[in-house]
């Protein structure tokens, strides 16, 4: 059949791609998947890497080359009938995935060249990828009786559709919000960059004045900024309540928040782990949930002492210098910056013209170039989805082109918050060669306005580095095989050691050299701002930990507990969780676990602790450039080839080890989050 979604040989024609095209190319694809994996199991009695897996992995590539284009569009440029499309596919999707993981004859062959691994002289990394998928058929139920195969079948095809509903809620309850404001008193204190964001978001919906939004840039810039504390409070409201029961119904996300942790758990007991923690858990570095907790509970208790004292600190500031009496929810950003204004005599504002987005792209590029001999160049003759993305790719010291990406850097209407990296295919060996990687990244920054670059605060720079740490992860890979090929098969409390490393850069002055240059003059942060910049780095750190400790701790405990049916049990949890470690303590109304699309929507469940658990390993890693040298070649070769090169292909942990010579230490996170004793 002929479609821009099948045998698509470079990169995908997003101009030619339309919603009614997806149903029927998936629907072609999976009838020669079952086709496929029938014959390849007739035509052989005995199995090798050939005649089975390499076949299959083929098709499998080229159903990943169909479908991820339309899974990220669905989330950058979502429309009603592409929404409908995709959600359409879901369960399809889920059906073939549970069946090929329950194909008894497929493990069985899987099974039979594990047995003669050393006869058929697999590789190491062949014999990883083996495990892994052996692994993967017994956690979708491989060996259950046939009525629980049916079960576990119809609870996966159920979470497929209440995942993307929870995600789509969200983004249609952040859509849903706006504010007209016709008086541009009413936006005292906000900065001229974000006033002049509020006339652009004004602009684009034909309406005059300024226009809020619930856009992290709009909300943050209101929190952090507006003097009226009434205007504060009222987008605090609508941003913390967003998909609850505080809102539209129609966006209500309460009963699929139930219903998901409800379904997880009994396909946990299906497969005979006492909850969805200890499941997950499976396939991750940690190994009991009961570790985990220990691991959180003891940051927290190295933390809670200083996040406290920091808490006392900003309510006497605020009582004192502000005359805010109570230190309301909406008026810890805005009391924050002001201290730290105060104590250090920086705002986020005063380093914004730093960072335009070419220089802070250049320097991102030329530190990439110096750490790992490649080069980084833009092409402009490829099209996308959007007029805002930017397309590059990367070639090492010889020239050749090693992976390609796109770019999505800007906040826009229809389009999901937050920021990522996604792939559209992996590096893999075909046939006709090595496929090359394409990574998409995506942020959510605030795009250019009144007439200037878009301008990043440090923050959405740090964002950037991050996303962009995953995406070598991905690009660099030097496997060959799909299921462990860039990030894949890699252990997900592991996955985040690259992205947090990146973030290292952002505070080093070689590197902001580099990328931090004055939008107007082209010159470096000038030193008495940089020096500033690092004597406020720790600024509320101790509170930043416990507020992540908290969202961890809440993640592992609702998963772990296999008795709740409802949102307020949900709720429950979670209040008890701040009890014991929050410093902010938010208003009863608020409902941020109906828009905490990580555990709920996303990969994180019964895993957001691995934010902090690869934050040990990735400040642990740098604190390796730290002593031999920020750019000392064979240091950075070693991540290279250790960490960024082996993809999945090994144990994470034993990925690290070869790159740092021994096991890792919780000290590093503790000194670079100025936590130290």
């Amino acid at each position: 059949m002929k479609s821009p979604l099948l045998n698509i040989k470079d990169l995908p024609d997003y101009k030619q791609i339309k919603p009614e095209h997806i149903e029927p190319a998936l629907d072609h694809l999976l009838k020669q998947g079952r086709a496929l994996t029938k014959k390849l199991l007739a035509e052989n009695s005995q199995y090798s890497w050939d005649n089975l897996i390499h076949p299959l992995e083929e098709l499998d590539n080229e159903m990943e080359r169909m479908w991820s284009p339309i899974s990220h569009m669905n989330g950058v440029v979502n429309t009603p009938e592409l929404r409908d499309a995709y959600t359409a596919c879901l369960p399809k999707l889920s059906e073939y995935s549970t069946e090929m993981g329950q194909n008894k004859a497929l493990f069985e062959a899987l099974q039979q060249i594990q047995d003669k691994q050393d006869t058929l002289n697999l590789d190491s990394a062949q014999r990883k990828s083996l495990e892994d998928s052996l692994k993967g058929f017994r956690l979708s139920g491989v060996n259950l009786a046939d009525d629980k195969k049916q079960r576990y079948a119809e609870i996966s095809k159920e979470l497929a559709t209440l995942t993307s509903k929870y995600s789509d809620n969200v983004l249609d309850a952040n859509n849903a919000w706006t504010k007209e404001i016709s008086q541009v008193e009413a936006l005292e204190g906000l900065p001229e960059t974000a006033i002049e964001q509020a006339t652009e978001a004004a602009k684009q919906r034909d309406l005059s004045g300024w226009l809020l939004t619930l856009d992290f840039p709009s909300y943050y810039a209101v929190m952090t900024y507006a003097n009226d504390s009434e205007l504060r409070a009222e987008v605090y409201r609508a941003y913390s309540t967003r998909a609850s029961d505080q809102g539209d119904p129609a966006f209500d996300n309460s009963e699929n928040m139930a219903r998901i942790l409800q379904l997880r758990q009994e396909k946990a007991q299906l497969l005979g782990f006492d909850s969805y923690a200890d499941l997950s858990l499976d396939t991750k570095m940690a190994e009991s949930p009961q570790q985990v907790i220990g691991f959180l509970d003891e940051l927290a208790e190295k933390s809670l002492p200083f996040a406290k004292k920091e808490f006392t600190e900003l309510k006497e500031f605020a009582k004192k210098e502000l005359g805010l009496h109570e230190l309301n929810a909406w008026d810890v950003g805005y009391a924050s910056e002001k201290l730290k204004q105060q104590r250090y005599a920086i705002s986020d504002e005063d380093l914004k013209p730093y960072f335009p987005v070419d220089k802070v792209l250049e320097g991102l590029f030329e530190l990439v170039q110096k750490l790992y001999k490649v080069t980084i160049k833009g092409n402009t003759a490829v099209s996308s989805w959007h007029d805002d993305v930017r397309f590059y790719e990367i070639y090492d010291d010889k020239q050749q082109l090693k992976a390609r990406f796109y770019l999505d850097l800007y906040a826009r209407q229809h389009k999901r918050g937050g920021a990522w990296m996604a792939d559209f295919c992996s590096r893999f060996k075909t046939n006709d060669g090595v496929q090359t990687p394409v990574a998409f990244m995506t942020c959510n920054s605030a795009p250019p306005a009144g007439g200037k670059p878009a301008l990043f605060t440090h923050d959405e720079v740090i964002t950037l580095f991050h996303e962009f740490g995953h995406g070598l992860h991905h690009m660099m890979t030097q496997v060959d095989y799909l299921d462990i090929s860039g990030i894949s098969g890699v252990e997900w409390d592991a996955v985040e050691l690259p992205s947090q490393f990146m973030e290292n850069w952002c505070w080093q002055r070689e590197s902001l050299n580099m990328f931090a240059k004055h939008f107007e003059t082209g010159e470096n942060i000038p030193d008495e701002l940089f020096d500033k910049m690092q004597a406020a780095r720790h600024f509320q750190s101790a509170m930043g930990m416990v507020r992540q400790l908290e969202f961890s701790i809440f993640d592992m405990r609702i998963y772990q507990d296999t008795s709740i049916n409802s949102a307020e049990q949900i709720q429950a949890v979670l209040d008890k969780t701040r009890e014991q470690i929050a410093v902010v303590v938010p208003p009863a109304f608020n409902r941020f676990q109906h828009g905490f699309s990580h555990i709920f929507a996303g990969g994180y469940s019964a895993g957001y602790y691995s934010y902090k658990w690869a934050e040990v390993l990735s400040a642990d890693a740098f604190a390796r450039f730290e002593e031999e040298g920020l750019f000392n070649q064979q240091v950075g070769e070693d991540f290279l080839k250790e960490i960024l090169e082996v993809g999945g292909s090994r144990p994470a942990i034993e990925s690290f080890k070869a790159f740092r010579g021994r096991e890792p230490s919780v000290d590093a996170l503790l000194k670079h989050s100025g936590l130290a004793a």
